[in-house]
């Protein structure tokens, strides 16, 4: 490795924690080269560690950035791939044919469940908002008694 501090200590007899680190990050390396973590989200998630967060305050406004991002389902169509390549024809025939079949009812549930996701968003933003004005308002009104 390169020398820092390994994150990963393992005190086992005959287990190398450099190797296993050595082979996560290629690991990482490889699907980052293939796109899987090309995600924008996730280059987010790493510059606003939750770690690194001062405050409840700068918490909750993340945690509800997060929030807004997620609470959509895709419910977009999505590639159907097989791993095992003696049946990978046939069995990915079979769950296209399911998926087609299925479709209609689980685009109803996913509808219904974006509905749902941003109802409670809308709730808990607004309780949100509400908590902070009062907040406000009464760390005003503290510092105005105070001055008295």
């Amino acid at each position: 490795m390169d020398g820092t501090k390994q994150p990963v200590s393992i005190g086992a007899d005959g287990v190398d924690a450099e190797k296993i680190v050595a082979e996560i990050l290629a690991r990482v390396a490889e699907k980052r080269a293939q796109g899987a973590y090309d995600d924008e989200t996730v280059a987010r998630a790493e510059r606003n560690n939750i770690l690194t967060m001062k405050d409840d305050e700068e918490f909750l406004d993340r945690y509800l950035a997060c929030l807004r991002q997620v609470v959509p389902v895709d419910i977009n169509d999505f590639p159907i791939v097989e791993r095992r390549s003696f049946f990978a024809p046939l069995s990915k025939a079979v769950k296209k044919v399911l998926w087609k079949l299925l479709k209609f009812y689980t685009f109803r549930l996913w509808s219904q469940q974006n509905q749902t996701n941003g109802v409670l968003l809308a709730a808990v933003e607004t309780m949100h908002r509400r908590h902070k004005t009062e907040i406000e308002a009464l760390k005003a009104r503290i510092a105005e008694l105070e001055k008295k």
